[in-house]
């Protein structure tokens, strides 16, 4: 990873500082600047753990800088193929070569518009990153739903990821949003977390005040596996949520009910111990008629749950792609990037999430606490 950060740095410089033959005192001091912005990346991740009164500037700083850089990358790769098909169709046309002084002038405003431009991309990408988490409402329409159950409501959090920015005034202002729902249900499919209990446990401390009519349910993301999954289970169940781990529950009462089922997250089983999704497992024995809604944190799970006869299922860990156009390359991965979509019998609704990961940006997929709500046919 510090290789590739290393690579995407060396190809900025290029562009930005040598090919625009600046005097040596402007090129010594923006390399500087360049190396300074490099090292700060790896350094953030263990300055933050010393408690320095320096730690929280330089771990955000240098979680914007990850996040310029990213959107830097597109733009300067969008237009050196520009640049390259011009020079293509001038080498075409015979025309003649620019002398040094033109190339030197070309160069510089390449490297201006470049900056003007990933500059604005990262003014609208904080400001989304940043914003208040909004509400984003979904019907679904389920062919076995009870009419006695049509209405209920299922509020969906996921990849939240509480760690380096994301902290306990965030989950706060998520609870009471999420409360004021007054949902059936909570189900939050993965990514809290990105540190230890030790560490984050005060953070995450406000998700004790969830209520739901049905109960709050959880399952596990890539990032708890990172983090402690065994040690986060448990701390989630002490705070009062109920973690699914390749099993079902049933949600409504004796008159009208349907199932709701939870799997470990697709890449669990490498962990050891005994994590790994297993959906024929949570299905096992269970009444065909009846709806069945599954968490899985990943969008990919879909195929599974298709053969399994889910009516629903609800996932997140693609962000919506978080910075345009990674969604793009999500699309290589994952079956759905965001939103909701049909396999079959199967609908699968995929969050943008309701944190972010990484950067505290956003471009294009806004964050959402999802409010779904389930319609009989």
């Amino acid at each position: 990873m510090v290789s590739i950060v290393g690579g995407v740095h060396y190809y900025a410089w290029t562009r930005l500082v040598r090919d625009l033959a600046l005097p040596p005192s402007q090129v010594r001091f923006l390399t500087l600047g360049m190396v300074a912005l490099f090292v700060m990346i790896p350094l953030s991740f263990f300055v933050r753990r010393t408690g320095s009164v320096f730690a929280a500037p330089v771990v955000w700083l240098s979680s914007v800088w990850l996040g310029v850089l990213l959107l830097l990358l597109v733009v300067l790769v969008l237009g050196d193929v520009g640049r390259g098909l011009y020079a293509l169709v001038s080498r075409l046309s015979d025309a003649p070569p620019p002398d040094e002084a033109r190339r030197v002038l070309l160069s510089r405003l390449f490297a201006l518009g470049v900056l003007a431009v990933t500059s604005g991309l990262t003014a609208l990408a904080v400001r989304s990153g940043l914003a208040r988490v909004a509400l984003r409402e979904v019907a679904v329409r389920l062919r076995r739903l009870p009419k006695e159950l049509d209405g209920t409501t299922i509020v969906q959090l996921t990849d939240v990821h509480v760690g380096r920015t994301i902290r306990r005034d965030f989950i706060e202002r998520v609870v009471e949003q999420t409360n004021a729902q007054r949902p059936d249900v909570i189900a939050i499919t993965g990514d809290l977390v990105d540190g230890s209990v030790e560490d984050l446990r005060e953070h995450v401390a406000p998700l004790a005040g969830l209520k739901a009519r049905w109960g709050v349910y959880f399952v596990t993301g890539n990032h708890e596996y990172y983090s402690g999954a065994d040690e986060w289970i448990a701390e989630l169940r002490r705070l009062g949520i109920r973690v699914l781990r390749n099993e079902r529950v049933t949600i409504g009462d004796d008159t009208a009910s349907f199932d709701l089922c939870g799997i470990d997250d697709a890449h669990s089983a490498q962990f050891g111990g005994d994590h790994g999704p297993d959906l024929a497992r949570a299905v096992a024995g269970r009444d065909e008629a009846r709806e069945l809604v599954l968490l899985a944190h990943q969008p990919r799970a879909v195929f599974e749950a298709e053969r399994h006869g889910v009516g629903l299922q609800l996932s997140g860990h693609t962000h919506g792609g978080q910075i345009w156009p990674w969604n793009f390359f999500v699309r290589l991965q994952q079956p759905v990037v965001s939103g909701l979509a049909r396999f079959g019998e199967t609908q699968v609704y995929v969050s943008n999430g309701t944190g972010y990961w990484g950067p505290p940006m956003r471009l294009a997929a806004p964050a959402e606490i999802t409010l779904v709500t389930l319609r009989a046919v």
